[in-house]
């Protein structure tokens, strides 16, 4: 047990998500973040500055060398995830990883052999960590759907088909590497999509795909609708969609699990157990998107000092990343 430990966090990269991982550490007591570096030191000394943390470095060996943290929290592209691991891996120094672990499903798993048992290594996939899906598991852990017969999980999103007053499509402007993804809604937005409904229905396997391309301002696909088997024997779906034109700019989830006993409808920000006992639970969205890093970050902390298995550790990632691959294939992308 480490319980007393303060444990020194680093951080690779600058970007805007950044943000939402720096606030969520500085909730925990026994955290102190000691350094975040980028590629230009510039978003390094700019992010530093706003939340106060002592150092700012353009290379994450370098400030590995130098700061010799505890963790490396890495929130780069997912080219550079691969080579970053290696770094922290070989200095000891344990690992949060953004998702997708790397580029491809080969390439993480070869990654995950490389590395092996040599640190702790958890993958960021903060979505089933949303306080709604929480919920969900915990009814179904309680007995309150019974066996599940159906599951539906999807998200819309305007965000390219509605422009900003800069004449930019909303979510080119908010994230403006999406404009360049060849693998854009599935490795970027259904992975977690897929992750939840793992965590919620179990193990499964994809049976099918189809995915379109409509905005022309990016470069892969922005729509996909995924047909999956669950190991139980129940089919379902995940699906989403950029160009959902009248729905809200950032992507918003509609969750379907019909059961034998009870049924689970989460739309908007509300969450409803119907059946012979009903339960609703209304949910700030803004507060949901925060607490879902909080969530994921103090599990991540906490499975350190109790020695207990990280739940989307690196092997139960490999799962959701074979279906992110087989989706892909199933679409011939």
């Amino acid at each position: 047990m480490m319980a007393s430990k303060k444990f020194r966090v680093a951080i690779a990269g600058a970007g805007m998500v950044t943000r939402y991982h720096i606030s969520a550490w500085a909730k925990l007591a026994q955290v102190e973040v000691a350094a975040i570096c980028a590629r230009h030191l510039k978003n390094a000394q700019d992010r530093a500055t706003e939340f106060s943390i002592p150092k700012a470095y353009d290379n994450a060996a370098a400030m590995l060398d130098a700061e010799k943290p505890d963790v490396l929290d890495i929130a780069t592209p997912p080219d550079v995830h691969a080579e970053q691991v290696k770094l922290a891996a070989e200095r000891g120094v344990n690992v949060l990883c953004q998702k997708p672990m790397t580029p491809n499903l080969t390439e993480s798993e070869q990654l995950v052999a490389e590395v092996g048992d040599s640190i702790r290594f958890m993958v960021h996939e903060n979505w089933r960590f949303r306080p709604q899906y929480r919920q969900v598991g915990q009814w179904i852990a309680q007995g309150k759907v019974g066996h599940i017969r159906e599951f539906r999980l999807t998200t819309r999103s305007s965000g390219l088909v509605t422009k900003t007053a800069n004449g930019r499509l909303f979510a080119l402007e908010r994230q403006p590497f999406f404009a360049n993804l060849k693998r854009f809604i599935i490795n970027e937005l259904l992975i977690h999509h897929l992750d939840t409904i793992r965590f919620l229905v179990g193990s499964m396997i994809v049976v099918a795909s189809n995915t379109s391309h409509i905005c022309q301002e990016v470069m892969g696909e922005d729509m996909a609708q995924i047909i999956l088997k669950a190991e139980s024997g129940v089919y379902g779906t995940v699906s989403g969609n950029f160009c959902a034109a009248g729905f809200p700019l950032l992507p918003t989830d509609r969750l379907e699990l019909i059961g034998e006993k009870a049924s689970i409808i989460f739309d908007k920000n509300e969450l409803n157990l119907i059946g012979d006992t009903e339960q609703k639970i209304s949910y700030d969205l803004n507060e949901v998107y925060q607490t879902s890093y909080n969530n994921a970050i103090t599990h991540f902390i906490k499975s350190l000092e109790s020695g207990e298995p990280f739940e989307t550790d690196r092997l139960d990632n490999l799962e959701t990343l074979r279906l992110v691959s087989d989706a892909y294939r199933l679409a011939g992308r």
